[in-house]
């Protein structure tokens, strides 16, 4: 599975970026070391290196290869129903300080793009329901809207291939493509001074108690110094702070479909999403160069579940909720044309806001930004935004960062949210313990599984995950090795996942996502 954004605009390095070393040098200094190039990392260099510091940026895989080369990168203040959420979980003042964020950001990043020259469409969002329930859902989404001044209007009529109960829309919104968008970042990074280096993976950070070097900065290819540390990694590699207990990771996909001759121009030209389960999202995107003029793919995108828990959530098999997204799609659009599979990671908060600021214990000096919903292109940049105002601010010795910033970064959870925590924490114990007891009572197979398929049994003792892919068989330790969870396999992606905190390992041992910070090894 390859996202249309990373199969049709791969980042190339800038020639400047020949004079830089291509490997780390250890011992190396930096002003900041940022951990991440997606759009909240890279978005975050930007700023610092604008300001005048050395700034490296840190990848484990590739420039875009996480969240944001996997998005369906709409760029809206119509979010669902998150807005309600807010509302009701964490009040008004927290409600109006996530939009005044996200409106912020939304025209940095508009502006952004206009500056550097790339391509962006405005669109009417919508969040459309389908049911009674959802119609409610929408008219407690309207009221918030309304409360903190997002111009959100009331319709029944869509440009959708089926009735609807009710929908919202919001003029003026755009949709991008998000690769687009970080080659841009990456070539003015390099511009002032910057650096990415992918391939490297940050593996922690230590205080040194020195004023003149602050941090120690460790990763796969040695260990740097730093004055700042930003962990711009979806999951933060680091527990200082306890997140990977107060966010759930979700699973979700994207599909990519070429319209028959007849139906081009009757796709949908706003940006859609439901507010009814399971979800449903779709935007249309333009064709690259040397194409069919005019024409545009949709993407259908949804079926979310918790990672490593698609069969709990209804879908017998990981592949299941892509089937099910495909056949969705053949009823509405007959005989459209798959062109590209994926699949996003995205992590939703307990608070029902964004994680962002100075990780606890982490001498002020190591910052984290995670929690954006599924709303990471404004909820990155807004992240990005607050982090270098609180960075530079510290430097300088004085306050006044934003005032919508300071709100989030000190909201903390209510009674509502901290109840949503305690039971998504009791879930994750029960699947630790069901897990561990059915890997000790399952007995491996002689017999390799069929290919494409990976089993979890017990061997000496000890679980291990056997899988076959392309023809060769791999058997690995089926612990993960950050909290010791039993990893489940993932059909579609044919990768080991999580179900505890969300780590990902391809078919052989590979870390594909955090918070773990190491490959699997070998069954012993």
């Amino acid at each position: 599975m390859r996202s249309l954004w990373l199969d049709t605009h791969p980042i190339t390095l800038p020639t400047s970026a020949q004079a830089q070393p291509e490997h780390l040098s250890p011992g190396t200094h930096y002003d900041a070391v940022i951990a991440g190039a997606g759009i909240t990392g890279l978005t975050t260099a930007v700023l610092l290196a604008r300001a005048g510091k050395s700034v490296a940026v840190l990848e484990a895989r590739s420039i875009g290869a996480a969240a944001t080369g996997n998005t369906t990168a709409k760029v809206s203040l119509l979010q669902g129903t998150v807005l309600s959420g807010i509302r009701r979980h964490q009040g008004d003042d927290t409600l109006q300080a996530y939009v005044d964020g996200n409106r912020e950001a939304q025209a940095w990043l508009l502006h952004y793009l206009d500056h550097r020259g790339v391509d962006c469409q405005r669109r009417t969002a919508y969040t459309y329901a389908t049911t009674e329930e959802g119609r409610s859902a929408l008219e407690e989404e309207l009221q918030a809207c309304r409360a903190a001044g997002v111009e959100a209007q009331w319709t029944e009529e869509t440009e959708l291939p089926f009735p609807v109960t009710g929908a919202l829309k919001l003029d003026n919104q755009a949709q991008i493509h998000p690769m687009a968008l970080l080659q841009a970042l990456v070539d003015e990074l390099y511009e002032r001074g910057g650096v990415v280096l992918e391939g490297i993976r940050v593996t922690g950070a230590a205080d040194t108690d020195r004023s003149d070097v602050p941090l120690t900065v460790d990763t796969t290819a040695g260990t740097l110094t730093a004055d700042q540390l930003i962990l711009a990694t979806g999951a933060p590699i680091m527990d200082r702070g306890g997140h990977f207990a107060k966010l759930t990771a979700h699973r979700s996909y994207a599909l990519s479909f070429r319209l028959p001759v007849e139906s081009r121009g009757q796709s949908p030209k706003g940006m859609y999403l439901s507010a009814d389960s399971p979800s449903r999202t779709t935007r249309t995107v333009p064709m690259p160069e040397g194409t069919d003029a005019g024409e545009e793919l949709l993407i259908v995108g949804g079926s979310d579940h918790v990672v490593g828990r698609a069969q709990s959530q209804g879908y017998a098999c990981h592949q299941a909720a892509i089937d099910e997204l495909e056949a969705w799609t053949q009823e509405h659009f007959p005989r459209a044309e798959r062109t590209h599979s994926w699949a996003a990671q995205d992590y939703c908060a307990a608070t029902s806001v964004p994680y962002i600021g100075a990780l606890p214990r982490g001498g002020g000096d190591i910052y984290v930004a995670t929690g954006f919903n599924k709303w990471g292109m404004t909820n990155g940049v807004a992240a990005a935004l607050a982090l270098a105002s609180e960075i530079l601010h510290h430097d300088l010795g004085s306050g006044g960062t934003m005032h919508w910033a300071q709100t989030l970064m000190n909201t903390s959870l209510t009674g509502p949210t901290l109840l949503t925590g305690v039971k998504d924490n009791l879930q994750v114990g029960a699947h630790m313990l069901s897990d561990w007891t059915q890997a000790a009572l399952r007995s491996l197979s002689e017999e390799a599984p069929a290919e494409g398929q990976g089993v979890v049994g017990r061997r000496d003792g000890r679980p291990v995950a056997v899988s076959t892919v392309d023809g060769q068989t791999c058997e690995l330790s089926a612990v993960c090795p950050h909290m010791g969870g039993i990893l489940t396999w993932n059909d579609a992606e044919r990768s080991w996942d999580c179900p505890l905190h969300a780590s990902r390992f391809s078919h052989d041992g590979t870390l594909l996502e955090g918070p773990a910070v190491k490959d699997l090894k070998p069954p012993r």
